[in-house]
């Protein structure tokens, strides 16, 4: 999974990039600070791996991971290539999902773009930028479809319809995650590769002094809740120079920072929380004497296709995977106990997976 973290410059992207990835990226207070995006590969935390660890004894743990994009800030006119507007939208189109970094604290000694906190008018303002580059990528492609009409064939008559629904929807300044589509829509959809498709995080970064508040006693930051809410997005709200220093603490350090902060989990957690729902993923996980391992798959995912996320030759070769849920497993102590106990199942090819299933694949190439 890749999370491009965007906003406009000045917001606390690079600091929040520092904080969940300790990549150390440079976040100076001056505009396009960062210029080429930062990449930075995070483990996801998952607590079930440790206690699977000590049921079998194994050498190691391995957690799935996500990718962390940091993208130049963007700027009024960023579509037409003001600032470093093409770069920027680039680099979107290679991201699963967005993390939209929006300012809800006030600072003099840090410059905005345009001299004042508004969160909303700085949505908009890089909402719309995407919407025109949108624009500009539909009007190419409806130009090539119109051509392919012309050969009779239905299926290019029902795609530049759709691309005249989705034209006219971001005429209307309406991002297309927020436009209507049937199953087969959203195939021609997906693989349009614009920007306003992709499904969006908002991170409201607020002042070190509103931790711990209610999102609804922070003025700009329930300005942003209810934008939100309107298009059914999650606001994650976070204090990125805050997390920052966490991420800087050891475990036992973070924890007790955490509790004095009044928080119960890190920005981290909570943010890697938030994108699975966003994306809809669950992980499965493997345990043996060498490892105990976390696989994140789409939620919905079929056993074989599940298995091909560890090797190839186990979906081509898929027989069947033995199955038991990590809370069975856990309360009973052993595999061996749960087996005795009739709980390790032996599902099939049209087996669903689920989250937290703890699945040994059984396969012949």
């Amino acid at each position: 999974m890749k999370l491009g973290i965007v906003g406009l410059p000045n917001v606390g992207k690079s600091t929040l990039f520092n904080a969940i990835t300790k990549a150390g990226a440079d976040s100076a207070n001056y505009p396009f600070c960062t210029i080429e995006p930062n990449v930075g590969v995070v483990s996801v935390p998952d607590e079930r791996l440790g206690k699977l660890r000590v049921i079998y004894n194994s050498e190691r743990t391995v957690p799935t991971t996500i990718e962390f994009v940091d993208i130049a800030g963007l700027v009024r006119g960023a579509s037409r290539g003001e600032g470093l507007g093409n770069k920027f939208l680039s680099h979107i189109r290679e991201v699963d999902a967005v993390v939209h970094v929006v300012r809800c604290f006030e600072d003099e000694n840090i410059t905005h773009v345009d001299g004042d906190i508004d969160p909303i008018r700085d949505i908009e303002t890089i909402n719309l930028e995407l919407i025109f580059a949108d624009l500009d990528s539909l009007e190419k492609r409806i130009i090539r479809t119109q051509k392919m009409v012309k050969t009779g064939e239905k299926r290019y008559k029902e795609e530049l319809a759709l691309l005249e629904k989705i034209k006219i929807g971001l005429e209307n300044n309406i991002p297309i995650r927020n436009m209507e589509f049937d199953k087969d829509e959203r195939v021609i959809v997906k693989d349009l590769f614009l920007l306003t498709s992709k499904p969006v995080i908002y991170a409201a970064n607020i002042s070190e002094e509103d931790i711990g508040k209610d999102y609804k006693n922070i003025p700009m930051a329930k300005k942003l809740v209810d934008f939100a809410s309107k298009e059914d997005s999650e606001v994650l709200v976070i204090c990125s120079k805050i997390e920052e220093e966490i991420a800087q603490l050891d475990a036992d350090e973070r924890n007790m920072f955490l509790k004095e902060l009044g928080l119960e989990e890190s920005g981290l957690d909570r943010l890697i929380k938030a994108c699975y729902r966003l994306l809809g993923l669950i992980s499965f996980l493997t345990v043996g004497p060498t490892e105990v391992r976390a696989w994140t798959i789409v939620e919905g995912t079929k056993a074989p296709q599940a298995a091909g996320k560890i090797h190839t030759d186990f979906e081509k070769g898929f027989i069947r995977a033995e199955t038991i849920a990590y809370d069975e497993l856990i309360k009973l102590g052993s595999y061996n106990a749960a087996k005795e106990n009739g709980l390790v199942r032996s599902e099939g090819k049209d087996y669903t997976v689920k989250d937290g299933d703890v699945i040994l694949f059984r396969f012949n190439v």
